[in-house]
């Protein structure tokens, strides 16, 4: 599960960095086409009419292609890039909770060391400690306390 938690850290991370810098250089490219664009129409103001005409079509046209390539840019932004960095938080997250399980697993696991120590302790309480109402070993759950006998918890129990 660590593994799964870590992997998915690591390569969630490397898409969103790679994704944002694509659409950064995605934007970056629309600039550079938008001063050609400009150039393009300053160039065609000063050629006779015909030529003009030619340079301000073929102008419109790679405004056209820029018009698409920002609603790429807006596309990557919104669809795929901000939902990504949900990720981050959501793994943090999930990192949290399996650490808190581990906890929990490990306090419970003490928890059975010990009354199995008292067992072995006292051979003759054994039916006493086996039988009592209290002791529920696995089912109690996360965080719960072992009891060994009615109204006396385990020490260093949880719970």
């Amino acid at each position: 599960m660590e593994g799964t938690v870590t992997n998915a850290e690591k390569y969630f991370g490397r898409f969103c960095s790679l994704l944002a810098a694509y659409t950064r250089k995605t934007a970056r490219l629309r600039d550079k086409a938008d001063q050609l664009v400009k150039q393009l129409i300053d160039f065609a103001n000063t050629e006779n009419p015909e030529m003009r005409a030619t340079m301000r079509n073929f102008a419109e046209e790679l405004a056209k292609v820029q018009d698409y390539r920002q609603a790429q840019v807006e596309r990557l932004e919104t669809k795929v890039v901000t939902p990504l960095k949900f990720y981050g938080p959501q793994i943090k997250q999930t990192r949290a909770e399996i650490k808190k399980c581990k906890h929990t697993r490990n306090n419970e696991i003490k928890q059975l060391e010990k009354l199995e120590k008292l067992r072995q302790k006292s051979p003759s309480d054994r039916q006493m400690i086996v039988s009592s109402p209290g002791v529920q070993p696995g089912a109690s759950g996360l965080g719960a306390g072992i009891t060994v006998r009615p109204g006396r918890p385990l020490v260093g129990a949880a719970g």
